[in-house]
């Protein structure tokens, strides 16, 4: 049998949500070796050191985050190629069922409003955070009288999010890992959360069932015996990411 090894690749905020997670997955014992490597700014240059330690004959490497960016369609690729071995790169886990249910919880641990505001990064280039926004919103009206999406960096809006909704008393949810600036600042700021009338959950990323996620996440990449093949999940635009282990894809 092969040696495996389970990176969690993500930005700096979600370090600590990363550990955690990886605790929970050595106890679960989904593969040999479990670990976590995690960046600023610069994926490519920052994680040869966090990368540099990895070994294994089959390497999955998740990244933590809700949706595809840049980064993850092609700078974290880049520095996945200088890994030993045979990697499967992993969609981020933020389309997950198991990312529904945490953030129900989240919203239900912060408030008993009937309406829920999903509040992502988004970005002016893609649609990635929106449509994964949207299967959650989907998922979850069926248990809110009212389901609306925001973003920070495309339309709808976060700041304008208070004047769409219909509801008098909503809570709204991140839709990030970890807790960083853009969750305890640019969020409160733009929805005026001084005002009142909104409250705001925690980000989803350290529920337990986010390990569930990531489970899922590694089983689809061992059932898929395509090296070549990016995961279904990947958008048209991405670039081939499971290497031969000596930088070619």
């Amino acid at each position: 049998m092969p040696r495996e090894t389970l990176v969690l690749v993500g930005r700096n905020e979600v370090r600590s949500v990363a550990e955690q997670h990886a605790d929970r997955l050595r106890q679960a014992g989904l593969v040999d070796t479990v670990t976590t490597a995690t960046y600023e700014v610069e994926p490519e240059s920052e994680l040869r050191e966090g990368l540099s330690d990895v070994r294994g004959d089959r390497v999955y490497a998740v990244p933590l985050c809700f949706a595809h960016t840049h980064e993850t369609l092609k700078d974290v690729p880049r520095a996945l190629n200088r890994l030993s071995g045979e990697v499967r790169y992993c969609d981020p886990i933020g389309r997950r069922q198991a990312v529904t249910e945490a953030i129900r919880s989240q919203a239900e641990a912060a408030s008993d409003a009937d309406a829920l505001l999903l509040v992502a990064l988004g970005n002016s280039r893609d649609d990635h955070a929106q449509t994964v926004a949207a299967s959650h919103a989907a998922r979850l009206r069926a248990e809110f009288d009212e389901v609306r999406t925001a973003y920070l960096l495309q339309s709808p809006a976060v700041e304008c999010a208070r004047y769409t909704l219909d509801a008098d008393h909503a809570v709204a949810c991140p839709l990030f890992v970890g807790n960083g600036e853009a969750t305890r600042d640019r969020i409160p700021e733009q929805l005026e959360l001084h005002r009142g009338g909104i409250d705001y959950a925690d980000p989803f990323g350290a529920d337990d069932v986010v390990a569930d996620a990531i489970a899922v996440a590694v089983e689809r990449a061992r059932a898929n015996s395509k090296l070549s093949t990016p995961s279904p999940d990947l958008v048209a635009d991405a670039e081939p990411v499971a290497t031969d282990g000596s930088g070619r894809n």
